[in-house]
């Protein structure tokens, strides 16, 4: 059903932001937020996840304190404006949901679908999916018309893009709020991309990644040699290794399996000691090893 009437606020007042998942981007958006002088509240599965979460943006805050990027004050003012919790119906007075729980279709969709219960039916609900097609996401919260994907990237306190995602069914009025919502309160530079699997980013990324991984699979080069090759003769700020070890074997592994499946071309077909690195438990920066062990 349609919502009825106009979006409750403008994109300036909004005041209060809900995230759900608090993991490895989840953080770095309500740390966003939060440094952006909004109110946030970070929804979690349980009360270690959550207290994970609120470390991880503590240590970062205070990495950027540490950099001359942000004021000691501003750094405690900014923490002081986040909250974390295991219920999602904490929500329900929000202004803005954005939604960064783990790249998992049916685990979002059933997200959307509480989310669509539980917030007020003219609140926008984003997601920071970088594959899932939004549509999907759309259909299961009961309102399409105010669902859009609003992905960041990783760490989004550093990166300055916003990848923005309507669906067919998304209203030009809910863009337009994201866009200035993304550009005029968080900073960023949004970009348009069509609802299609890994949208404009993920689309080229995931194949050049693959092939880097079977490169090395090949021993056709050193991962040193190879990320040395991209970063100096490409000028990249890193290579495609130890990129894949900053996003998590992981996630690349699930985009890469939402783009084959989406598509069905070759070029998405993941590489064996991807999923070998994945099934030893070895996921990059966030388990302490991937390609490289630091």
């Amino acid at each position: 059903m349609r919502p009825e009437g106009p979006l409750a606020v403008e994109p300036q007042d909004v005041r209060h932001v809900g995230v759900v998942g608090c993991g490895l981007m989840g953080s770095g958006i309500v740390e966003v937020c939060a440094r952006a002088g909004l109110d946030v509240v970070a929804v979690e599965g349980s009360e270690e996840l959550a207290a994970a979460g609120r470390s991880r943006v503590e240590r970062s805050v205070h990495r950027a304190v540490e950099r001359g990027k942000l004021d000691a004050s501003e750094a405690d003012v900014a923490l002081g404006r986040i909250a974390t919790t295991t219920d999602l119906a904490t929500l329900g007075d929000v202004d803005l949901v954005i939604e960064a729980a783990t790249e998992d279709p049916g685990a979002k969709a059933n997200i959307f679908r509480r989310l669509g219960e539980l917030t007020r039916p003219e609140v926008i609900l984003a997601s920071n999916t970088s594959s899932i097609p939004i549509r999907e996401l759309a259909a299961a919260s009961g309102r399409p018309e105010r669902v859009i994907g609003m992905h960041f990237f990783n760490p989004p306190p550093v990166m300055a893009l916003l990848e923005l995602t309507p669906s067919e069914h998304t209203d030009e009025a809910t863009y337009a709020f994201v866009h200035a919502f993304g550009t005029d309160v968080l900073g960023k530079t949004c970009v348009r991309s069509s609802d299609e699997a890994g949208f404009i980013v993920n689309r080229l990324l995931i194949p050049y990644l693959f092939d880097a991984i079977r490169l090395l699979e090949r021993g056709f080069a050193t991962r040193e040699d190879i990320d040395a090759a991209i970063r100096l003769g490409l000028g990249h700020p890193m290579g495609p290794l130890r990129l894949a070890d900053l996003i998590g074997l992981d996630v690349v592994l699930a985009i890469g399996e939402v783009l084959r499946e989406a598509f069905g071309e070759d070029r998405y077909r993941t590489p064996d000691l991807l999923r070998r690195l994945v099934a030893e438990g070895r996921l990059g920066r966030k388990s302490g090893g991937g390609f490289y062990d630091d």
